[in-house]
C-alpha cells in the first residue's frame, strides 16, 4: 500500500499492526561516474520489486531523499541534514505514526551515512516509550539485510558495498545506464582500506578518496545489476514478512 495514494480516512482504517515503512536515503556526490540521486534511485528500485511479495500488508510512505551526507560536503551537487537534525527529522516522522496508533515502524536504509542515525532515532524513541511493550521499531540497511550476493551473483569483485563501486555502478548500468558518464571501465580502483581497524575512524570522503568513489567500479556490468537487485529484494522482503507476521511479544523472530 502506497500511502501517497490513499486518503486520510483510508489510513484510520488500517489495522494499527501493519508494518509502516519509511524508506530513507540521500542526494550526495558519487564519484564522477554516477548520479548525485543514485542511493534514492537504487533504494526505490529495491523496493519496487519488493513491494508485490508484500502487497496489501505493509504500508509504504514516499522516500525521503534528504540524508545525513555531511561527510560528502567538499563535492558540489551533494545535499545534507546536519546529524543532530537528521536524527530528528526520523524521530518526528515516525511519531507521526505512533501519533496515529500505528506500532511497526521499519526505516529501510539506502545510504551508509544514514545508519547511525536511523539506529539513533529508533533507540531514543523506545527510550521515550519505554513503558509499551507493543512497540517494534526497526532500521535496516537493504545491503545488510540478509542478502548474499557473492553467493547469489556470479562474478563479483568486492566483498561488501562502497561507494560508488562496482556494486552500485553495476545496479544503475541495469536501471539506468544514460547516467553513467564514461567509461567505467576507466574509473580507477580505491581500495576500501584498513584504516584504523577495529575502531572505527571518523572520516570524510577526501580522507579516503580524491575522486569520490570508493572501490572497484570497473568491474561492473548490467548483469550483476540485475542479480544485486534481485538479492537485495528477496532480503529485504523477508524481513518485511517477519515484521508483519511478529506477535507482538517474542524477541527472537
Amino acid at each position: 500500500m502506497e500511502l501517497l495514494e490513499l486518503t486520510s480516512p483510508a489510513v484510520a482504517a488500517l489495522n494499527r499492526d501493519t508494518p509502516v515503512v519509511v524508506p530513507i536515503a540521500a542526494l550526495e556526490q558519487h564519484g564522477r561516474h554516477l548520479p548525485v540521486f543514485t542511493d534514492s534511485l537504487l533504494l526505490g528500485e529495491v523496493l519496487r520489486r519488493a513491494k508485490p511479495h508484500v502487497a496489501g500488508r505493509v504500508l509504504f510512505a514516499p522516500l525521503y531523499w534528504l540524508g545525513n551526507s555531511e561527510h560528502h560536503l567538499d563535492f558540489p551537487g551533494t545535499m545534507s541534514a546536519s546529524p543532530r537534525g537528521y536524527i530528528d527529522s526520523l524521530r518526528d516522522m515516525a511519531e507521526n505514526f505512533l501519533a496515529h496508533g500505528f506500532r511497526r515502524i521499519v526505516f529501510v536504509n539506502g545510504h551508509g551515512g544514514n545508519i547511525v542515525p536511523a539506529q539513533q532515532a529508533t533507540f531514543e524513541l523506545r527510550q521515550k516509550y519505554r513503558s509499551r511493550s507493543d512497540l517494534l521499531l526497526l532500521s535496516v540497511t537493504y545491503w545488510t539485510a540478509g542478502a548474499e550476493p557473492r553467493k547469489d551473483v556470479a562474478g563479483l569483485h568486492q566483498d561488501r558495498m562502497g561507494h560508488a563501486c562496482e556494486w552500485e555502478t553495476s545496479m544503475i548500468l541495469r536501471l539506468a545506464p544514460q547516467l553513467v558518464a564514461g567509461d567505467v571501465k576507466q574509473v580507477p580502483d580505491v581500495p576500501f582500506g584498513r584504516s584504523f581497524e577495529p575502531a572505527h575512524r571518523a572520516w570524510i570522503m577526501r580522507d579516503r578518496s580524491v575522486p569520490g568513489h570508493i572501490g572497484y567500479p570497473r568491474y561492473a556490468t548490467a548483469e550483476k545489476g540485475e542479480g544485486l537487485f534481485e538479492s537485495f529484494a528477496q532480503a529485504v522482503v523477508a524481513l518485511l514478512k517477519r515484521v508483519v507476521e511478529w506477535d507482538g511479544r517474542e524477541w527472537d523472530v
